[in-house]
């Protein structure tokens, strides 16, 4: 399928999601040692998260986006760290019926997976006893969240629009349905833990990637409004494996802060610290839809938000410039919330007086 793709640009350079090019698509091409097999079986894996397809041979594609580059450079450092080669291209279809074969892969691999979840969420809700104890119990609970991960990941790599993805759906509600009834006693998704306390967080530095997008910039806003009003926030490089002592991960791969079952890091955050105000409470639902894409909450104010994420990380090229902005959107949108509507004056007897006495003092 590489020959009917028309390469726009051989190298990717900027890191911003600016809209200065016009390829539809993101090609990864990269070539690995073949030994030691650990790495490749790593990239596979990664690829597979990412939701890309395979085009020809060791070329994988992408839905052109900042999200898509920064993940796909992130791959190409990892690659070239392992004494690999990689680069990263923009392309096009030439013609819309090749438009639609690549889309068509993309919907081919999602639908494999959705009908994999499918059958695995009815067979759990076939023989899951109708009241479950201890052990029993657990198992269940496990297995549901699994599922419904399971369905959120599957749902925030679905770029084209897989058919198959409502019957998964309504599969996975079943069994949240009927573990609901019998045996939790938290909403799903909620996460159990000990609350944590923010002095224990007092003037600590927070690490997390780069090109921070709106699960990151939310995050760094709620730090310093609720945690830590003096935390200072650095980003890591992206080759790097480990966080220096003291300094707290957020919004990374395997971080305690960071995406947890269904929740995106915001709402970790805020289950952590155990934040309930309103305010915050209807921005976690904007950024989870913004984030995951999962549609859960459907907030008014997402689309707008989302676009203007999409148009600061256009703006501004350094990434500290980049998350100031970020969090000084957020903290308007908090007041915003946090504020009750102002009443309208009623009618427009209450106008007339200031204007009767401003031509008085003109004469």
């Amino acid at each position: 399928m590489l020959e009917l793709l028309h390469m726009a640009h051989q190298d990717v350079p900027a890191r911003d999601g600016s809209a200065g090019h016009r390829g539809r698509w993101l090609l990864l091409i990269q070539q690995l040692p073949t030994r030691p097999s650990s790495v490749r079986i790593k990239l596979w894996r990664r690829l597979q998260q990412l939701g890309s397809v395979v085009l020809k041979n060791s070329v994988y594609v992408l839905p052109h986006t900042a999200q898509a580059r920064e993940d796909f450079e992130w791959l190409a450092a990892e690659i070239r760290a392992g004494n690999g080669h990689a680069s990263i291209l923009v392309a096009e279809a030439l013609t819309s019926e090749q438009e639609e074969d690549i889309r068509q892969a993309f919907r081919q691999a999602r639908t494999e997976d959705y009908d994999a979840l499918r059958v695995k969420a009815r067979e759990l809700l076939r023989t899951a006893p109708g009241h479950p104890t201890g052990a029993t119990r657990q198992a269940l609970e496990r297995a549901l969240r699994a599922c419904r991960d399971e369905l959120a990941r599957i749902e925030a790599i679905d770029f084209c629009g897989a058919p198959a993805r409502a019957a998964a759906a309504d599969a996975v509600d079943a069994v949240t349905a009927k573990v609901t009834r019998t045996t939790m006693k938290t909403p799903p998704g909620r996460l159990v833990a000990p609350t944590l306390k923010p002095q224990a967080y007092r003037r600590r530095t927070w690490v997390t990637r780069p090109r921070p997008g709106v699960d990151r910039m939310a995050c760094a806003w709620l730090i310093q409004r609720f945690v830590d009003p003096a935390a200072r926030f650095v980003f890591v490089d992206l080759e790097a494996t480990k966080v220096p002592p003291r300094q707290i991960p957020f919004d990374m791969y395997g971080a305690e802060f960071g995406h947890q079952g269904d929740h995106c890091s915001f709402e970790t955050l805020c289950d952590r610290f155990g934040i309930d105000d309103p305010a915050v409470q209807r921005l976690g639902q904007i950024v989870h839809d913004v984030d995951l894409k999962d549609h859960r909450y459907s907030p008014s104010e997402a689309p707008m938000v989302a676009g203007l994420i999409e148009g600061l990380r256009a703006t501004y090229q350094d990434d500290d410039d980049l998350l100031q902005h970020g969090m000084a959107l957020f903290a308007g949108l908090y007041e915003s919330l946090a504020r009750p509507p102002a009443t309208a004056p009623r009618g427009r007897t209450q106008a007339r007086p200031q204007a009767s006495r401003t031509r008085s003092h003109r004469r």
